[in-house]
């Protein structure tokens, strides 16, 4: 193998390497963003669930009330 070749070779395999870390960190990233987006939309599911019981309890003493 020429030394042209070896060094060839070197580049093409840090290059694989190197796009393999890109492609990890890229996954990472996105279970990231999925993981916090599901969180969010609970948070506010659970909020939503809040304000409705809050509205459910009120209209039960008002109707304890007459």
């Amino acid at each position: 193998m020429s030394k042209v070749e070896r060094v060839t070779t070197v580049k093409n395999e840090l290059l694989d390497i190197f796009m393999s870390i890109n492609v990890a960190e890229h996954e990472k990233r996105s279970r990231s963003a999925a993981q916090r987006n599901l969180r969010a939309r609970r948070g506010i599911e659970l909020h939503q669930e809040f304000k409705q019981l809050e509205r459910d309890i009120a209209v039960l003493a008002d109707d304890e009330r007459h």
